[in-house]
C-alpha cells in the first residue's frame, strides 16, 4: 500500500466530481499522504452548504466550480475521476493516461483477493449473493464498489488474506488498466448511451474487467451473449476462461433449480450459476453454498413484492432501466395485468419493447415521462387492442393503475428507462411507488 501511495507524493492531483466517491477519495488521500495538496473540480458543488464547509475551509484544497474543465485537467499529474463524470464528445487524448480511480488504485495494490462483477443487469444481486456465500463459510470478506460503498471507505480494514467482492459499473471500469483475480461479465445490453460515444465503447469499458488479468486469474462470462463473445474474440485474454451457458444445468447437479427460492426468474438462474462457479474456484463447500442461495433474499427494487392491496399484488422493479429487464419482469411474474413503463430518454431503442408489449398477455400498459410517450405512440401506431394510457408522472400512473388492475392479478412498475431527471435514482423511484400503492 505504501509503495502505491508513494506514486502520488509530490504530484499535482485533482478529484474530478465530488459526490460520495469523490469525498472518500479526498478523505483517504488527506489521511495517508501528509501535507498533500488537492484540487476539486465539480460544476455542481455548493461550497456554502454545511456539508461542504469543511472542504472549502481546507487551506490545502482548491475548489473549482466549472463545467468546462478539459483544458484545466492538462495541468495535473493525476486525475481521480468519479464514475458519474462522462467524457462523451470530449477530446481527452492529452489526459487519458493521467486518469485513475479508487478501483484502479485498489487493484494495483493487490491488497486482497478480488472478485469483480460487471454487466448491464444483475451486478448487485450477483455481487451480494457471492459475498453472502463467502461470508456464510466463515471467510473475511468485503462487499464494495458500485453497490454503494466506495472502496476507500474500508481500505484500511482490508487484510491480505481477505476476499473483496467488487460490484463494478462500466463507468468505474472504463479507464482502468488493472483487473481483478476473478473477473465476471454477466451480460451486455444497450444502456448508458448518454455516457458513451458508442455502444462499442460501452462494451469495451466492461471488458476491461477481464482485459488485464494474468494466467493465474479467472474470467467468467456469459456464453449466450453473442455480442459480448464476439467482442471478446478481439481481446487476448491470458486468464483461465469459464464460459457459463444458461442451458447447461447438468454442470450444477448439486443445486436444484426447481426448489423453492426467493431469487425468481431465469435471469437469476444464470446469476446463481455464476455464483456457483466462483464457489468452485475458491474451493468452498458447494452444499453450503446451495443452502445460502435457497435462503437468499432478492434485493430491494428488483422484482420486489410490495404487498397485496384490495386483492391486487404490486411489484417494484424500479431497477429495470432497459427494455430487456421489463420483458424479464413480465415473463417471470406471469400474472401481470398492468405494467407501468417510462422514464428518462437516453437514446435507447424502444420499438422492440413496444412490439412485445402489444403482443404479450398484459392487458394494461401505462406509460409515463419521455420514453413512455415514445412507447405510447409506437403501440398506438401499430394498432392495438390493449388499454394503453399516458400520464405525465408516476403518481398519476399509479392512481390509474389502482382503478383498472383486475383483482387477483399483478401490477408492476418496470420502467425500462432511467429515473434521472424525475428522481434522484432508481431507489427513490421505487420507494415512491411503494409508498403510493401501499396507501389508499
Amino acid at each position: 500500500m505504501q509503495e502505491i501511495l508513494d506514486k502520488f507524493r509530490n504530484k499535482k492531483i485533482v478529484i474530478l466530481g465530488f459526490g460520495r466517491e469523490g469525498k472518500s477519495t479526498y478523505e483517504f488521500l488527506r489521511k495517508h499522504i501528509e501535507g498533500i495538496k488537492l484540487d476539486i473540480i465539480d460544476e455542481n458543488i455548493d461550497i456554502s452548504g454545511d456539508e461542504n464547509k469543511i472542504y472549502a475551509s481546507d487551506s490545502r484544497t482548491n475548489i473549482i466550480k466549472t463545467h468546462d474543465y478539459i483544458d484545466i485537467l492538462k495541468q495535473y499529474d493525476v486525475i481521480f475521476k468519479t464514475p458519474g463524470i462522462s467524457f462523451k464528445g470530449k477530446n481527452i487524448s492529452d489526459i487519458e493516461d493521467k486518469i485513475t480511480s479508487q478501483l484502479e488504485v485498489f487493484l494495483d495494490m493487490k491488497k486482497a483477493y478480488t472478485i469483480g462483477i460487471t454487466g448491464t443487469k444483475g451486478k448487485s444481486t450477483t455481487s451480494s449473493l457471492i459475498y453472502q456465500i463467502i461470508h456464510d463459510q466463515g471467510k473475511r470478506v468485503h462487499l464494495l464498489g458500485n453497490i454503494g460503498k466506495p472502496i476507500f471507505t474500508e481500505l484500511d480494514e482490508i487484510n491480505s488474506s481477505d476476499i473483496v467482492v467488487l460490484e463494478i459499473s462500466s463507468h468505474q471500469s472504463q479507464y482502468i488498466k488493472k483487473s481483478p483475480n476473478i473477473g465476471i461479465i454477466l451480460n451486455i445490453f444497450e444502456e448508458h448511451l448518454d455516457h458513451y460515444n458508442s455502444y462499442d465503447e460501452y462494451i469495451m469499458a466492461k471488458i476491461n474487467v477481464l482485459k488485464y488479468q494474468s494466467k493465474s486469474d479467472y474470467s467468467i462470462y456469459n456464453a449466450n451473449d453473442i455480442e459480448l463473445t464476439n467482442h471478446l474474440k478481439n481481446v487476448k485474454l491470458l486468464s483461465n476462461q469459464v464460459k457459463v451457458d444458461i442451458n447447461d444445468r447438468k454442470s450444477y447437479q448439486k443445486f436444484d433449480f426447481n426448489k423453492d427460492r426467493k431469487l425468481l426468474g431465469k435471469h437469476n438462474d444464470f446469476n446463481i450459476m455464476v455464483a456457483l462457479k466462483v464457489t468452485e474456484i475458491l474451493g468452498l463447500d458447494i452444499d453450503k453454498a446451495c443452502d445460502t442461495i435457497y435462503k437468499f433474499n432478492s434485493l430491494p427494487h428488483r422484482l420486489e413484492k410490495v404487498g397485496t392491496y384490495d386483492d391486487v399484488t404490486y411489484y417494484n422493479d424500479s431497477i429495470a432501466t432497459i427494455p430487456e429487464a421489463t420483458i424479464t419482469c413480465i415473463e417471470t411474474l406471469k400474472n401481470v395485468n398492468t405494467i407501468i413503463v417510462g422514464g428518462l430518454d437516453r437514446g435507447i431503442e424502444y420499438l422492440g419493447l413496444a412490439k412485445y408489449l402489444n403482443n404479450c398477455y398484459v392487458e394494461n400498459i401505462i406509460c409515463m415521462y419521455e420514453t413512455g410517450k415514445k412507447i405510447y405512440g409506437m403501440i398506438n401506431d401499430m394498432g392495438t387492442n390493449k388499454n394503453v394510457k399516458y400520464f405525465e408522472n408516476l403518481q398519476e400512473a399509479c392512481k390509474y393503475a389502482k382503478r383498472i388492475t383486475k383483482k387477483g392479478t399483478i401490477c408492476a412498475l418496470s420502467p425500462a428507462a432511467a429515473s434521472y431527471g424525475h428522481f434522484k435514482n432508481f431507489e427513490e423511484r421505487g420507494n415512491y411507488f411503494k409508498d403510493i400503492v401501499s396507501h389508499n
